[in-house]
């Protein structure tokens, strides 16, 4: 009854004409497109997936009780998935690096889920550290030979995963935080970054340690910060800022909540030789900021954490979206340049752009819209996986 692959692998055969988004270029399949599975696949397992006339689609990882019950590794139903298989896969991740990472940089997304054929599985580099995420019970049985190839490879001082997120508790794992190989003897590690120097809490701080993915609207934020006055929005450990401060503006104020960041963004601040009386951090919320303030900007950034974690957040993070950009709306100078991302998976770009849209027209502002933003070539997406470019924003002048 149920064919296997010319490798072995059990086989899911979908239900008739189900088989579009895969051809299409997806790399997902929704249980409720599945029409018969192998008795034998265990959530994690890899299987071949068939359309309903029997033609070989690809292999991939299978859930039992996820909605995202396949996940595609490659269309090629001849071969085995390997350590060799995954060694291939690891040298093209790290060939792309090669060619994109700026000089004076190192650290950055290794390899990205998805994006690099690792559905997943995110490592990031901080120098000579690497810090792994597991968020896919496929990629949970793949771990060691994972670790393997990537001491093998890259032969790091340490490795530490980090797996802590809501898609893996959506798998049915539970979190874990490891030390898999090496001395991390301190939690915090100093990086480069386009020849700016940062210290990073790898063990605690938000994803896994650094907002590797603006790198690129860092340097733009530079780029047209020369003599302004920059409000810095959740400002986290204060990256966008000493950015600011480098491309020469005049003034840059910090606004966060967590008293550990802003401990962390100044000394990211005296690293690069940068004065914080000069240039104030501010302890306190970015909404009830933005509210009471008087002052007024050049250059505004937004770069909250995500409002919308799960769907039922959207209708919240809607109206949260809209009220910073609101508020920001009003404190902007004319002609004054708006930065604003959301990296909420939930709300893709045509809807943020409306909710920027919207809250700049209560606040009674024109505005411009002069580039889409996104993360930098270290994070790749496919083509046909939209929902893999998370982090969305737009880069707006208002009069």
């Amino acid at each position: 009854m149920y064919s296997q692959n010319q490798v072995g692998y059990p086989a899911i055969y979908l239900k008739p004409g189900r088989e579009r988004s895969l051809s299409k270029g997806h790399p997902w399949v929704f249980s409720g497109a599945m029409a018969k599975i192998d008795p034998q696949l265990k959530s994690g397992d890899i299987a071949g997936i068939w359309t309903a006339e029997g033609k070989p689609l690809g292999l991939g990882f299978f859930h039992s009780s996820a909605d995202i019950a396949f996940r595609l590794l490659t269309r090629d139903v001849h071969v085995r998935i390997d350590k060799d298989f995954w060694l291939d896969r690891l040298h093209h991740a790290i060939s792309l690096r090669n060619q994109v990472i700026p000089p004076k940089t190192n650290a950055y997304r290794l390899i990205n889920a998805e994006g690099d054929g690792f559905p997943g599985l995110v490592v990031d580099r901080y120098g000579e550290f690497l810090v792994v995420e597991v968020g896919t019970a496929g990629m949970e049985k793949q771990l060691q030979t994972i670790l393997e190839i990537l001491i093998q490879c890259l032969a790091p001082t340490g490795i530490l995963e980090r797996s802590e997120s809501k898609s893996r508790h959506r798998e049915g794992l539970p979190d874990r935080v490891q030390i898999h190989y090496g001395q991390i003897s301190n939690e915090v590690v100093e990086i480069l970054e386009n020849g700016l120097s940062f210290r990073v809490n790898i063990m605690k701080g938000q994803k896994t340690g650094f907002f590797l993915d603006q790198r690129e609207n860092r340097a733009l934020v530079a780029s047209l910060a020369r003599g302004k006055n920059v409000l810095n929005c959740f400002s986290y450990t204060g990256a966008f800022s000493v950015y600011a401060i480098q491309g020469g503006a005049k003034k840059v104020v910090s606004v966060e909540s967590s008293a550990s960041a802003n401990v962390l963004a100044k000394e990211n601040f005296l690293q690069n030789a940068i004065s914080p009386e000069m240039h104030p951090i501010l302890e306190a919320d970015v909404f009830e900021f933005l509210r009471n303030t008087d002052e007024t900007f050049d250059v505004i950034i937004l770069d909250p954490p995500a409002f919308a974690k799960s769907k039922n957040d959207l209708k919240k993070a809607v109206r949260g979206y809209k009220d910073i950009n609101f508020y920001a709306g009003k404190r902007l100078a004319k002609g004054g340049w708006l930065f604003t991302f959301s990296c909420s998976n939930f709300v893709d770009e045509a809807l943020f752009q409306s909710i920027v849209l919207s809250g700049l027209n209560d606040a009674k502002r024109e505005a411009q819209l002069l580039a889409r933003l996104g993360p930098g070539p270290d994070h790749p997406t496919l083509l046909g996986h939209p929902e893999g470019r998370y982090l969305k924003g737009l880069l707006v002048r208002v009069w």
